[in-house]
C-alpha cells in the first residue's frame, strides 16, 4: 500500500514500522508534526516535554532500559539539547536511540540559520540526511539498525522543504520489536572521568568503522550519467540538483556523517568537474576538500539561505530558460501580524503606551515588535527574556528596573523561563515579568503543555499551577490579570514596576483560536466615532482605516470586544453576524 506523506509523516511511520517504543520531543516548527503524528499510533508512548534536554534525556533513558526511542526537535532545540546529546554519544545505546532534528534554512519560523549536521560532527554521532518522504521512512528505520549495531545515538536531519512536502511512501507491518533486557553497567552508563577516557577511545574507533560502513551503505546511491560534470549533494539539495542538471552524474550521500570516503573519492576522479551542493555551511565540503579532492562548491555558491533549481543554473551554467513569471507591479509586503482577538494584544498595548523597555521571548507574541504595537527591545533565545531583563538591571541599575519587564509564554516559561526567574529571586532582582498565559503552546500549532492539563494524546493530566510555581520559586508579588481590561492591567503593571521586589503578572485570557475563548459576533464602529484612531494602535488585523475613518471587517473581526475597552467615546459596539 502507498500513500501520499508529509516528510514529518513519514518519519513518523517510520518510527512506528520500526516498533519505537517511547518518542518525547517538544514542538518546534519545521519538526513539530513527527511527534504529533507519532502520537496517533497506539503502540507508542508519545509525550510532549518541557524543553528539548528533557525529551532526549527521556528518549536516552528509555533507549538504555531496552525499548527503542526517538526525540525530536527543530535546529535550535538541539542548542538546547546539547548537553544529554554530547554524552550519549559516549554512553551510547541498548535499544536503538534516533534524534530528529528540521533545519530552516531562510529562517521562515526562527531566529537564526544554523546548521545541525555541525553538531553530529561535534558530538561524534552519525547523521542521516532523507531527500524525500520516502527517504525519511526509510532511513528512520535504517539509523535504527545502526544505532543498535553501532551502538550510538543516530541523528536524523530533515530541512522544512523535506518536513513539509508530501511525496508517495509505501507502507509496511510494524516491526515487532521486545524490549531489551537491562543490565547494571556503570562502566557503559555513568560518565565520571574514569568511565568516560576510555569511551572516548571507543567512540574515534567507531567513527572510523561507521566511515567504512558508509562506503556501502544502501542509503548511498551513485547516479552515474554524463561524467563531464559531477555532483555531491544529500537532502533537498540532491532534489534542487537532479532538477537543475538532470543529465549529471549525481553521488546522492544519505549517510553525510561520518563520510564515505572512498565511496567519494571514486565518484570524484570519475568526472571531469566536481561540485559539492550544499545549504548553509560547507560541512561535507571542508570534509572533501580535507581529502586532499578537488571539488568546487562555496565559492560559487552562499552559505546564506535557501537554494533553488534556479539559481543553480544559474550560477553554474546551467538551462537558464525561464520557468517561473515575476509580475512588474509594485506588491506592497505582508508582514505577520498577531491573529484578530490574540490574547496578548492587550499586554503590548500597555507595554507600548507606557513606553517601557521589554526584554522579549519566542512565541507567537514576538511579534509585539512589529508596529504599531512595536514593544519588544531584544529577543534572544526561549526563555532567555527573564535571564536577559536581569542583566539588564544589573548593569543599569533599579532606576532601569522601575521602567522595563520581561515578557514570555506559559509554555516558554516552563521551557526555560523558571531557571531564569529563580536566577532573579536567588540574586536579589527586582524586576517584573509578565507570563503570556493563553492556555496553549500557541506558535507552533497549540500543542498541550504541563500548564494545560492535558497530554498529547489529550488525556487528563496533572496541571501547573503557574501563580503556585512563582511563588515556590520565592516571588512573593503575583497577580493574576486580564489583559484585555487594559485599565486594571496598566493599574496592577504599575504598581509591580513600582515595588522593590522581584515580580510576576500573569496575563491570563484563552488564545483566541481556541473554543473556550468563547468569542462571538463581531464589533462594529458608529456614527459616534471621533476618528481619534486609538483602535488603530492596537494593530487588529481587522480594523482598517479609510478615508471616512476606521471600519471593522466583519469576516475578520470575531467580537473579542479589547477594541471597545480602549474606546474613550464608546463608538464601538458589538453587532450579531
Amino acid at each position: 500500500m502507498k500513500k501520499l506523506m508529509l516528510g514529518n509523516e513519514a518519519i513518523a511511520r517510520g518510527a512506528y514500522e520500526a516498533g519505537v517504543h517511547v518518542a518525547s520531543s517538544y514542538p518546534g516548527t519545521p519538526s513539530t508534526e513527527i511527534t504529533e503524528f507519532i502520537a496517533k499510533y497506539d503502540e507508542i508512548y508519545a509525550e510532549w516535554a518541557p524543553n528539548e534536554k528533557v525529551a532526549v534525556e527521556v528518549a536516552s533513558g528509555a533507549a538504555i532500559a531496552g525499548g527503542r526511542a526517538l526525540s525530536a526537535m527543530k535546529h535550535v532545540g538541539v542548542n538546547v539539547a546539547a548537553d544529554p546529546l554530547f554524552t550519549m554519544s559516549y554512553i551510547g545505546v541498548n535499544a536503538g536511540l534516533v534524534i530528529c532534528v528540521a533545519d530552516d534554512p531562510g529562517m521562515h519560523s526562527s531566529q537564526n540559520e544554523q546548521d545541525s549536521r555541525n553538531y553530529a560532527v561535534a558530538a561524534k554521532i552519525p547523521m542521516l540526511e532523507p531527500a524525500d518522504s520516502s527517504d525519511c521512512r526509510d532511513f528512520v528505520k535504517e539509523a535504527y539498525k545502526i544505532s543498535e549495531a553501532f551502538d550510538t545515538p543516530v541523528m536524523v536531519r530533515l530541512t522544512t522543504r523535506v518536513a513539509h512536502s508530501q511525496s508517495e511512501v509505501e507502507l509496511f507491518p510494524r516491526e515487532a520489536v521486545p524490549v531489551r533486557d537491562y543490565q547494571k553497567d556503570a562502566a557503559k552508563h555513568v560518565m565520571v572521568p574514569a568511565n568516560a577516557r576510555p569511551k572516548h577511545v571507543i567512540v574515534e574507533k567507531r567513527m572510523a568503522d561507521l566511515a567504512e560502513y558508509n562506503n556501502t551503505a544502501s542509503v548511498n546511491r551513485v547516479e552515474m550519467k554524463d561524467k563531464k560534470i559531477g555532483f555531491i549533494a544529500a537532502g533537498i539539495a540532491y532534489q534542487y540538483t537532479r532538477e537543475a542538471f538532470p543529465d549529471a552524474s549525481i553521488l546522492k550521500l544519505g549517510m553525510i556523517h561520518p563520510l564515505p570516503t572512498k565511496l567519494i573519492e571514486d565518484f570524484v576522479k570519475a568526472v571531469d568537474v566536481c561540485y559539492v551542493i550544499e545549504e548553509l555551511d560547507p560541512v561535507i565540503e571542508r570534509q572533501i576538500r580535507a581529502m586532499g579532492l578537488d571539488v568546487k562548491g562555496k565559492e560559487l555558491l552562499t552559505e546564506i539561505g535557501e537554494y533553488s533549481a534556479g539559481m543553480l543554473r544559474e550560477k553554474l551554467g546551467g538551462d537558464t530558460t525561464p520557468v517561473s513569471y515575476s509580475v512588474d507591479e509594485d506588491i506592497p509586503v505582508r508582514p505577520p501580524v498577531m491573529c484578530p482577538g490574540c490574547s496578548h494584544r492587550g499586554v503590548f498595548y500597555v507595554l507600548n503606551k507606557l513606553k517601557l523597555a521589554v526584554s522579549g521571548d519566542i512565541g507567537c507574541y514576538s511579534l509585539g515588535c512589529a508596529k504599531p504595537l512595536d514593544s519588544i527591545d531584544s529577543i534572544i533565545c526561549m526563555g532567555a527574556s527573564i535571564s536577559g531583563l536581569h542583566g539588564m538591571e544589573k548593569a543599569r541599575g533599579r532606576e532601569f528596573a522601575k521602567k522595563s519587564v520581561a515578557v514570555l509564554g506559559d509554555s516558554t516559561f516552563l521551557h526555560s523561563g523558571v531557571t531564569g526567574l529563580m536566577d532573579m529571586v536567588y540574586n536579589k532582582g527586582t524586576s517584573t515579568v509578565i507570563i503570556l498565559d493563553n492556555s496553549i503552546t500557541g506558535m507552533t500549532g497549540h500543542q498541550d503543555n504541563p500548564a494545560t492539563g492535558k497530554t498529547i494524546k489529550g488525556e487528563p493530566a496533572k496541571q501547573v499551577d503557574l501563580e503556585k510555581l512563582c511563588h515556590a520559586i520565592g516571588v512573593d508579588l503575583v497577580t493574576v490579570a486580564d489583559p484585555f481590561d487594559v485599565t486594571t492591567f496598566e493599574k496592577v503593571l504599575r504598581e509591580h514596576l513600582a515595588a522593590e521586589e522581584p515580580s510576576v503578572i500573569i496575563a491570563q485570557r484563552p488564545c483566541a483560536l481556541l473554543k473556550k475563548a468563547g468569542y462571538t459576533g463581531c464589533c462594529t464602529i458608529t456614527d459616534a466615532c471621533k476618528n481619534c484612531k486609538m483602535c488603530m494602535k492596537l494593530g487588529c488585523p481587522a480594523i482598517s482605516m479609510t478615508e471616512n475613518g476606521p471600519v471593522i471587517d466583519s469576516t475578520l473581526c470575531n467580537g473579542c470586544g479589547l477594541c471597545k475597552n480602549i474606546c474613550k467615546f464608546g463608538s464601538i459596539v458589538d453587532v450579531t453576524r
